[in-house]
């Protein structure tokens, strides 16, 4: 049942791509609209939920929830920003492998998920084998290789763009774990509920530091000022379906049984679910050199998350 919820982020974020090009605007709009819907839920998760169930939301909670929401909302800009430095076929499988290895390795080693060296060792070939197959999955055609060769692309800031996502993308992730390993949140706090009580707690919070991250950035740092839009109400439905995948993340990452370590390998498999969705659903054309390298990587993140998932019984 653990592992069936764990499967949840990656079905819904693997959708969100799809959904939020269906809904449509600039990337600015997209995400702010991503965080006005996770808002939306955050609040029904606190009233259906948090408030039912006398759970506690203290100061401390706030604060980590609100930075948590701050750090997703630069790694959001972040990732946006590399795609158009460096195209979205270059910049999504490093983001993607960026966030796989520092997410599972930061738990491993901050939170001491993996306390043994079969377990670093087979960690390690886990995240390595996952992070090979989204980069075969992601992979350019010839053509597209050859188009790319032909114009000037802004390499050197898209890898700084990276760099900046997946550090925004990792703390948001860690963030509410580690603050409780360094003590800022209190064992009862923490643990109550197996550690459910915790994690929805800081949803809303989280929200309210999306949207307030996702309208700063996009206002002054992107520049955009037409945020209220009707592609930005649009794509609330795209933040609801993002909202329901980090629930079930933040739940699953709070379960010994699944851990943050686990739980955020796992959430990768979206990589999976936006490609063939995006050829089946959005009709995007695939080569056949493509095809059988989507094959294969879908075939290495498969068997590297069999194994993650296993690593306490190895």
């Amino acid at each position: 049942m653990s592992i069936l919820l764990a499967l949840i982020p990656p079905l819904a974020w693997g959708a969100t791509g799809i959904i939020g090009t269906k809904m449509g605007g600039s990337a600015a709009q997209q995400t702010f609209g991503e965080s006005c819907g996770a808002l939306l839920l955050g609040i029904g998760v606190y009233l259906f939920f948090v408030m039912p169930n006398g759970v506690e939301v203290t100061g401390r909670i706030w604060l980590v929830g609100l930075f948590s929401g701050l750090f997703w909302s630069v790694g959001t800009a972040g990732q946006f920003i590399a795609y158009k430095k460096m195209g979205v076929s270059a910049a999504f499988p490093l983001s993607t492998a960026g966030q796989i290895i520092a997410n599972a390795l930061l738990a491993a080693a901050i939170l001491n998920e993996w306390i043994t060296i079969k377990m670093w060792i087979f960690g390690v070939l886990s995240i390595a084998l996952v992070t090979l197959g989204a980069l075969l999955i992601a992979a350019r055609s010839k053509a597209e290789k050859k188009i790319t060769k032909k114009r000037p692309v802004s390499y050197g800031e898209g890898i700084a763009a990276i760099l900046a996502s997946t550090a925004g993308f990792a703390l948001y992730f860690i963030f509410p774990n580690m603050l409780f390993k360094f003590g800022f949140i209190s064992p009862a706090i923490h643990n109550a509920n197996n550690g459910i009580n915790y994690m929805t707690a800081i949803v809303t919070p989280q929200a309210v530091g999306q949207v307030v991250g996702s309208f700063l950035i996009g206002f002054f740092f992107l520049q955009e000022r037409k945020l209220l839009t009707k592609p930005a109400a649009k794509n609330i439905v795209t933040g609801i379906d993002w909202a329901i995948g980090n629930l079930f993340m933040f739940i699953s990452a709070a379960n010994p049984s699944i851990g943050q370590a686990t739980a955020a390998t796992l959430s990768q498999l979206g990589i999976i679910v936006g490609t063939f969705g995006g050829i089946y659903i959005l009709h995007e054309h695939k080569t056949g050199d493509q095809m059988v390298k989507i094959v294969l990587g879908t075939i290495l993140v498969i068997v590297g998350s069999i194994l993650i998932t296993n690593l306490k019984v190895i």
